[in-house]
């Protein structure tokens, strides 16, 4: 088990200015799932009504603690912006390839914090002020796009994961959550730590301060550089938007969502999550996903889009919202 630290108020100040966007977060079950071994996160909730708890500096103390460990929110809807951009990867090449576009982005005067995780590695990028998220998605899509470097949901099931992972989020939606830093695995009882300092929150936390930290005019002076090719806003007005890419009007990828368990002929095979919001779905394979047109998933126990999209949070948009295609 990772050891256990006394975090001060001033750690969990500066935690909370350095990561927290919006009150709504999720917490990471203690205990495995019975039967797929995972410890997923869940929003915890309060009463006999179940509403939804809010973040709280006392439940960011417990998870510098390593009393419980939490999942943040990147992007706030109530302006479409994030403190941070995390890029996420826990493929094969992933510490490699967040390694290059470290390198990368400090080649342009930006520094990215690279923590480790169990199976890869993030890369952290924190803000002077909340960033736009579709700016930067753009931006950091480019980026890998020009260094050959695959992102999760364009077309590949492997590939880096970009937070925020949404161009924008209407009323009532959350996007998705990324392991809050500094936080312990409940898996495997692990503290994963930023290797730019010594490993006590102290140490961690004063090194984050230091780094720097991206302007808006700085990003959208790296946007200008971005090629077309990867959505950039450059591109006129009237050109043919590319589902593939985050400058579409597209909000939903079913690959960002779900884990990928193998390939049979033109499909990929994966865990219906209706299915699995149910405990159904045991053996992982009810839910198909067109290898060539990934916007287009079927579950062969019978769920509907709707269905799907409401147990991953993200449900379908409804008519007032005719103008974003599902």
């Amino acid at each position: 088990m990772a050891r256990r630290y006394q975090a001060t108020a001033e750690n969990v100040q500066d935690y909370w200015r350095l990561f927290v966007n919006r009150r709504a977060y999720v917490v990471q079950s203690p205990r495995p799932h019975p039967e797929s071994g995972r410890h997923y996160y869940f929003r915890p909730k309060a009463g006999k009504d179940g509403a939804p708890l809010s973040l709280t500096e006392a439940i960011i103390r417990q998870h510098l603690e390593g009393r419980l460990t939490v999942g943040l929110y990147a992007m706030n809807p109530e302006t479409q912006r994030s403190k941070w951009i995390a890029i996420d990867g826990d493929y094969a090449d992933a510490l490699k390839h967040l390694c290059e576009l470290q390198w990368e982005l400090q080649t342009a005067n930006v520094e990215a914090a690279l923590e480790m995780s169990r199976r890869g590695a993030h890369l952290w990028i924190l803000a002077e002020r909340p960033l736009l998220a579709r700016e930067c998605r753009l931006w950091i899509t480019g980026v890998a796009v020009k260094l050959g470097i695959p992102v999760k949901g364009s077309g590949t099931p492997e590939g880096i994961e970009i937070f925020p992972k949404h161009d924008e989020l209407k009323e009532g939606d959350f996007g998705n959550a990324i392991r809050g830093p500094l936080g312990i695995h409940r898996a495997i009882g692990a503290r994963y730590w930023f290797y730019g300092a010594d490993y006590s929150l102290d140490e961690q936390l004063a090194y984050l301060k230091r780094v720097t930290k991206l302007s808006e005019d700085h990003l959208r002076s790296l946007l200008g550089k971005v090629p077309e090719c990867a959505g950039s806003p450059r591109s006129a007005p009237e050109q043919k938007r590319d589902w593939r890419h985050p400058s579409s009007r597209i909000q939903f990828r079913i690959l960002d969502h779900v884990e990928v368990r193998r390939k049979v002929g033109r499909n990929w095979i994966a865990r219906c999550p209706s299915c699995a919001s149910a405990g159904r779905d045991t053996s992982k394979d009810n839910l198909a996903i067109s290898v060539d047109e990934p916007q287009k998933y079927i579950c062969w126990a019978g769920c509907t889009r709707e269905m799907i999209r409401a147990a991953l949070g993200v449900p379908v948009p409804t008519r007032s919202m005719a103008g974003v295609r599902a």
